[in-house]
């Protein structure tokens, strides 16, 4: 939410540098984002008047003005915007101008028509993002006056306000939360006074959603363009200005917090009624578009139909316009769960729905229809009628909190004295002794939420540390995020990128694999919840091969979404694709695609336990490899149909569920000592069938594994020349003991007892 210093200061003395307060706010909690600095002090911009208008005799889209500029002199300006009309006064740059985005202004010659200068947006001034049209003043701006005297220098503050600080959301809730932090005086605004109040026009069908509301008439008034001083402190802020009416109703909720909304009472029929709305009852909003609405929707209405959706935004048929003469301005209490519900199902966020989602000031609510009241009644004019309509009852206050001065010392860790702390409290608005809790701090319920106040206004920088404990014991949560972290260390030594790619996909993907559609999708690249990983990482492919890479070799650890219940689960995902190196080099005859094996050796460098690849089944797949560990299945891999991407080569890819992975596993780290001792090889190469698997020749070889037996190593396959159905396999096979030095005898009678359990338990031809 932004913030306009200029403002704040009158309710708080602040610190002259802006970035003192950011310090200051962001070390209490109340983070602030952006420092923006605001004012139009730009030499040669002028007020001016609008006297003529004409289309441009060769432009279609721009027109030619006649301005008055305090000079006696008419000037003849080229313009492209349509917002004003004759009459209007706007910002007129003269030749020889700077404006702050580096445009220089020029006498110059548009489409054959002379053009002397340049009516500016708010966008060119620095006074806005609007860049829709020119910037309208305030009828009461004086021709020639420089535009800084109308837009004087301010500093916006961009603060982030949690949803449990809903007290934070106005110029003097955030001047109350610094004086309560500096100890400076609060200029608070004027008081309550007492009137006359009623509740004959008013009733509250849905008393649980709406506990209380308001309502006051304002007859005879004059609906117009604002004062420049009301426009400047709302457009400083981003609210555009309507007319005075609506202008005095957005001041008030950025001053006080509390939105308020007038209706043009002439429009209305019958008396108000503040109930759920009908199923399927349509609603014309002030944006201009229906909504149907459902049977948990609140909604203000008159006898005939639905004017207004409750907190959320008022109907377009009982807005005030021009021609309006009396106002019914409504002050009221919604539940936030309510509000949220409903701007949520309507997709429809506003100003006043997020005030209300988080919670307004039950006190605060007749304040400010008091204030806009006096407001309107100062620039509009107007009568306002004695008596308030009144429905229902204010919240009561939070409920009285205890506090342990001895509990705080210990939850903070050192000693505050107990007068501090009184008048920390204090400062916050809490009355002492069993602490009574203001009615804008309604999250403070329990001791610690009051320690909080405490440690913020105290400074956390003045808590010394301390070693609580120097270790503490792991958890699963640890050992997880460990295992999770050596895979992706592992994926990365085998020269794989690790990706993130959305977890929303879009339609056409969301519809070839069932995936869970969202109610609401912005976008039609993100209609629906991924149900794997596959999707996200061929789009990465798809671009990187659109921009000329050769390789791509990546990965991803993320969560899919398996339908119909949309479980969340961890899962893997692989893709290699492209040559085995990135460039060329000088050492190696040529580049080789990455294959099969690449992914295969990708997935066994994860270190799994008792990994296994078995032939599959895939719709996706022509090579589908069912991958175990443990001899249960954890995923999938193998190359990608063609036509599933334009790409040039195989496609491999393969998806693993990590949860399964990770399940049971332990990362253990041992030291071992480099072997003293020396190893010896020696190499068996055999004939086997086709159908005789590596798998199974090495867990031949290896079970029951032979004490000097070190390691096993496949160096050698070939097909050719040895018949049909047939291939060549060598292996090399490492001995070594780690206490003394083998013997060609030792190894000898090991290495011949293998290669007769090779004969005999598998029928291999040995090439000798």
């Amino acid at each position: 939410m932004k913030f306009s210093v200029n403002w704040l200061r009158e309710f708080v003395d602040l610190p002259e540098n802006p970035e003192e307060i950011a310090e200051l706010l962001t070390r209490a909690g109340v983070e602030t984002e952006n420092i923006e600095t605001r004012g139009a002090k730009i030499d040669k911009v002028i007020v001016s008047q609008i006297t003529a208008s004409s289309r441009h005799p060769n432009a279609d889209r721009l027109t030619v003005c006649e301005v008055h500029d305090g000079s006696g002199t008419k000037r003849q300006i080229v313009c492209g915007a349509t917002n004003y009309k004759v009459g209007d006064k706007v910002p007129l740059a003269l030749p020889g101008t700077k404006l702050p985005n580096g445009t220089e202004i020029r006498k110059s010659k548009l489409r054959g028509v002379e053009s002397e200068g340049m009516l500016c947006s708010p966008i060119e001034l620095g006074l806005g993002d609007d860049a829709s049209g020119l910037l309208i003043l305030s009828p009461d701006a004086k021709i020639g006056m420089p535009i800084g005297d109308l837009f004087p220098a301010d500093t916006i503050l961009d603060v982030e306000i949690t949803p449990n600080r809903g007290d934070l959301m106005s110029h003097f809730g955030l001047a109350r939360e610094i004086a309560a932090l500096t100890g400076k005086k609060l200029r608070e605004p004027p008081p309550l006074r007492t009137a006359d109040t009623t509740a004959s026009e008013v009733k509250i069908s849905a008393s649980r959603e709406c506990p209380f509301f308001s309502a006051r008439k304002i007859d005879n008034v004059k609906v117009g363009p604002s004062p420049q001083w009301l426009r400047a402190k709302i457009e400083s802020v981003g609210i555009r200005s309507i007319n005075n009416i609506v202008d005095v109703s957005n001041f008030v909720m950025l001053e006080l917090g509390q939105p308020t909304h007038a209706f043009d009472a002439d429009k209305l029929k019958g008396d108000i009624n503040v109930r759920l709305a009908r199923d399927g009852e349509k609603f014309l909003g002030l944006d201009g578009k229906t909504y149907s609405l459902k049977p948990d929707n609140l909604v203000v209405a008159d006898q005939e139909r639905a004017i207004g959706i409750g907190g959320v935004m008022g109907g377009e048929e009982t807005a005030v316009t021009d021609s309006t003469k009396n106002i019914l301005l409504e002050a009221a209490y919604f539940l936030p769960a309510s509000i949220r519900r409903t701007a949520r199902d309507l997709n429809l966020p506003t100003d006043a729905s997020y005030r209300f989602e988080r919670g307004v000031d039950p006190e605060m609510i007749l304040r400010a229809s008091q204030r806009a009241t006096e407001l309107i009644q100062e620039i509009a004019g107007g009568t306002p009628a004695k008596e308030i309509n009144l429905a229902g009852k204010l919240p009561p206050n939070p409920a009285d909190v205890s506090l342990s001065y001895d509990k705080c010392d210990r939850v903070i860790g050192i000693s505050i004295k107990p007068k501090a702390i009184d008048d920390i409290l204090t400062g916050f608005g809490l009355q002492t002794t069993k602490w009574r809790i203001p009615s804008y701090r309604r999250d403070l319920q329990r001791d610690v939420d009051l320690i909080e106040e405490v440690v913020r206004a105290f400074g956390v920088d003045k808590v010394p540390g301390s070693d609580r404990s120097r270790s503490t014991p792991s958890s699963a949560a640890d050992d997880s995020h460990n295992l999770e972290s050596a895979l992706r260390e592992r994926l990365s030594a085998q020269g794989l990128w690790e990706v993130r790619t959305s977890k929303l996909i879009p339609r056409s993907a969301a519809a070839a694999s069932s995936a869970i559609e969202l109610r609401n999708p912005l976008t039609e690249d993100h209609v629906a919840l991924r149900p794997n990983l596959i999707s996200g990482l061929l789009a990465v492919l798809d671009r990187n091969v659109r921009a000329g890479a050769e390789r791509v070799a990546i990965f991803e650890i993320g969560r899919t979404f398996l339908p119909p219940q949309a479980k969340e689960h961890r899962h893997l995902g692989i893709l290699l694709w492209g040559n085995a190196t990135s460039a060329p080099h000088w050492r190696l005859q040529g580049n080789y695609r990455l294959d099969f094996f690449d992914l295969k050796g990708a997935i066994e460098s994860l270190a799994l336990p008792a990994i296994s690849f078995r032939r599959g089944d895939h719709p996706d797949l022509s090579l589908a490899t069912e991958i175990s560990s443990n001899e249960r299945a954890i995923g999938f891999g193998g190359q990608l149909r063609e036509g599933r991407i334009d790409a040039a080569g195989a496609v491999f890819v393969a998806e693993l569920d990590v949860d399964l992975v990770l399940r049971g596993a332990e990362l253990r780290k041992t030291f071992r000592e480099i072997e003293k001792f020396p190893a010896i090889t020696r190499d068996i190469a055999m004939i086997v069938p086709d159908e005789i698997s590596h798998e199974k020749i090495l867990r031949t070889i290896e079970e029951p594994r032979e004490p000097l037996l070190e390691r096993v190593d496949l160096f050698d396959l070939f097909t050719e020349q040895i018949g049909a159905a047939r291939k060549s396999l060598a292996y090399r096979l490492t001995y070594r003991d780690r206490s003394r030095t083998l013997t060609n005898e030792e190894v000898n009678e090991v290495h011949a007892r293998i290669r007769e359990k090779l004969k005999h338990e598998l029928g291999v031809t040995l090439r000798e």
